[in-house]
């Protein structure tokens, strides 16, 4: 259980009933769990004096009764996981059930040559050297406590290995799905290695089926290797009980394209953290978001890009849409060493407010160390433009379809920088779902598809 000893500290009481019993670990995991939940203990959760949490408060989650997940995974049909999936998608996948791992729904057959994907436990066992080299590397949680909590309460969790020069064609799919049968807190790991001049990608996606308050705590390590091309999207799509925190964390060797796409169409309170290092000459970065809050819930939005590396570029694109007295945070960092000359970075944060009581803070920074550089940010808060509002009633749209239009082209730019169809798709209708004037918008999107 999960409860409150002051105002910054969490404490997991039975620490050992946070892992499955049905999930094992090498000592030297067991024995990194340990050290987490010290480290977890002298940490405690992050309060708002502290500079990277000051727009964020995290009251509501100390207050909040949860257990850990484990035993064995509730039981669902197939139809109904299937219902929950993002539609369109086909490949690999792992499917997670109140943070257990489901076998009977995962789908791990007939996988192409030179691509593992297995539960993390399995792979500590059967690839110990190549696990215990990687995991925890990139986020030790030495500074970051929803890290620490994470390898701490570590259950079940995804590995997924691209040999050298292997071409995955279709994602790898992680379906977390949060029943609402318990008040839980999940704690999901993913790690996955792709070899020199690979190519992959990886969607992780967090539903809700009920109203129950529930704690997901992600951690993912991605490490990029020479020349490959790694993907990562996330979609969030929680009920207004629902606590994400998710830390992405990754590593880029030289000439190595990396791109993540983060989807927050759902919670109470979602932070989303991703942190990419450009290690190797002529990497490519690309962090491209949307974030919707409606009602009360709260989106925040932590990206930090270190160039470690000359030659390199990155680009950050993220967009919210507020609506009734939602709150969206944006705060985003490029660190540009001294030796990382010739570094080309943008960084773009545009918030529009569809209601007077929604707010966003923005706060783009650049940190830059070096001589030879071209980086520039930006950021803008603002409403529907009234001019373009004019044009498009002036063709006799009415004025809610001309709002509606409106919304729809300024979520629309971020979906379009992601390279895969299906995924681009399956977003786009959860995107009009979400949004105000859906009716009209329907068939306006049908009629753009096709």
């Amino acid at each position: 259980m999960i409860s409150t000893t002051d105002q910054r500290t969490m404490t997991i009481l039975d620490l050992p009933g946070a892992t499955p019993d049905d999930v094992a670990f090498p000592p030297w995991l067991a024995t990194m769990r340990r050290a987490a939940a010290t480290r977890f203990a002298e940490l405690g959760l992050p309060a708002r004096n502290d500079e990277e949490w000051r727009h964020t408060s995290l009251r509501s989650l100390q207050s909040t009764p949860l257990v850990p997940a484990g035993g064995t995974a509730s039981s669902l049909d197939a139809g109904v996981v299937n219902a929950a999936a993002l539609p369109g998608l086909t490949g690999p996948r792992l499917v997670f059930v109140d943070g257990v791992l489901s076998a009977d729904l995962s789908s791990l057959d007939a996988l192409p040559a030179g691509l593992t994907v297995l539960p993390l436990s399995e792979a500590a066992a059967r690839h110990e050297t190549l696990v215990r080299e990687h995991f925890g590397v990139l986020a030790d949680g030495a500074r970051e406590a929803f890290t620490s909590l994470n390898t701490a309460c570590l259950g079940e969790g995804t590995f997924v290995h691209v040999a050298r020069g292997v071409d995955i064609t279709e994602p790898i799919l992680v379906l977390a799905i949060a029943t609402g049968r318990a008040a839980t807190a999940t704690h999901p790991r993913l790690l996955l290695i792709a070899e020199e001049s690979s190519r992959a990608s990886v969607v992780e996606d967090y539903v809700s089926l009920g109203h129950v308050p529930h704690l997901t705590n992600i951690v993912t390590e991605i490490f990029v290797g020479a020349n490959a091309h790694v993907q990562h999207a996330m979609a969030v799509r929680e009920t207004d009980e629902a606590f994400n925190i998710s830390t992405l964390k990754v590593r880029q060797e030289r000439d190595s394209y990396f791109a993540s796409h983060s989807a927050l169409f759902g919670g109470a309170l979602v932070r989303n953290q991703v942190n990419p290092v450009l290690v190797g000459t002529g990497g490519h970065s690309l962090l491209n978001g949307l974030y919707l809050p409606r009602g009360r819930q709260h989106h925040d939005s932590h990206m930090r890009v270190e160039h470690q590396a000359p030659n390199c570029e990155s680009r950050q694109y993220y967009a919210g849409i507020l609506q009734d007295h939602a709150h969206g945070v944006f705060s985003g960092r490029i660190v540009v060493s001294q030796i990382a000359q010739k570094t080309d970075a943008i960084q773009q944060n545009r918030n529009l407010l569809l209601s007077k009581d929604a707010q966003a803070n923005t706060k783009p920074q650049l940190e830059i160390y070096a001589d030879d550089v071209r980086c520039t940010h930006g950021a803008t808060i603002g409403e529907l433009d009234e001019e373009a509002l004019f044009y498009l009633r002036s063709r006799c749209l009415s004025e809610e379809a001309a709002r509606g239009l409106l919304v729809y082209a300024f979520a629309r730019e971020g979906l379009e920088r992601i390279e895969l169809a299906p995924l681009r798709d399956a977003l786009t209708n959860l995107l009009v779902e979400q949004l105000p004037y859906r009716g009209l918008l329907d068939s306006f999107v049908g009629d753009e598809a096709g």
